[in-house]
């Protein structure tokens, strides 16, 4: 015997915390922002980020 199929899907709402399509999307972003920011203060300064910032 065989399980009968549902007759609707049920609706279920995104949530904006936790691993969603939405989080991830916005944490790559802002890692891609991120790199070339950093990239950026290198070739301006001549200084590796971390000497940018007093770390070395």
């Amino acid at each position: 015997m065989t399980e009968p199929e549902p007759t609707t899907t049920p609706k279920l709402e995104d949530t904006f915390f936790g691993f969603n399509d939405y989080s991830e999307r916005l944490n790559g972003r802002a890692a891609m922002i991120g790199f070339i920011l950093a990239l950026l203060i290198e070739f301006l300064t001549g200084q590796g980020l971390l000497a940018w910032l007093g770390f070395n």
